[in-house]
């Protein structure tokens, strides 16, 4: 995994809504105010933000054929913070299953503007059936399984990396 920070997972907005609320509470006199998702993108974090609020997770980016192969496959665990972010060349149709990959996760399906298109929540560990994204995809961000609901994290929501197309990105760096 990516190197982690202080508060990796970061939520603003809404109570009641699990683990990040606690974190947000314990760090927020730790951390810069609302200017903290606005200052530099970097490579390891990924921002989501929304009508529920903010989240931040710590990232690997799965941008080459390779690294988007092996994903998340044969890890026995994942920091609560932490994803990884598949980046495609091209926006399309994209289909992802879990051969492999050992823990439950979600998987956030965004188009070319970084904007969440769908959500499939708590993919099945070791299960080959296809889990479509649809057909204009061109980033999909896998987190814990259940995280995506905890956070209240919905369709719509916007994220945040370099990696995206900055020109025409929702919430560009």
């Amino acid at each position: 995994m990516g190197k982690r920070s202080f508060g990796q997972l970061l939520k603003f907005g809404g109570a009641g809504r699990g683990i990040g609320v606690i974190l947000a509470a314990a760090l927020i006199g730790a951390l810069p105010r609302a200017g903290h998702a606005q200052g530099a993108c970097r490579e390891d974090t990924l921002w989501l933000k929304g009508d529920w609020g903010q989240a931040r997770f710590t990232v690997e980016v799965a941008d080459t054929r390779s690294a988007r192969a092996e994903g998340l496959m044969h890890r026995s665990a994942m920091p609560a913070s932490a994803g990884m972010i598949f980046v495609y060349d091209r926006t399309g149709p994209v289909s992802f299953w879990m051969r492999n990959t050992l823990i439950p996760l979600d998987m956030l399906f965004a188009d070319e503007h970084g904007v969440i298109q769908r959500i499939h929540h708590e993919a099945i560990p070791l299960d080959e059936t296809p889990i479509p994204g649809g057909e204009a995809i061109r980033y999909v961000l896998e987190i814990n399984g259940g995280m995506a609901k905890s956070l209240g994290i919905t369709e719509g929501s916007a994220m945040r990396h370099p990696s995206f197309l900055q020109e025409i990105a929702n919430w560009p760096c």
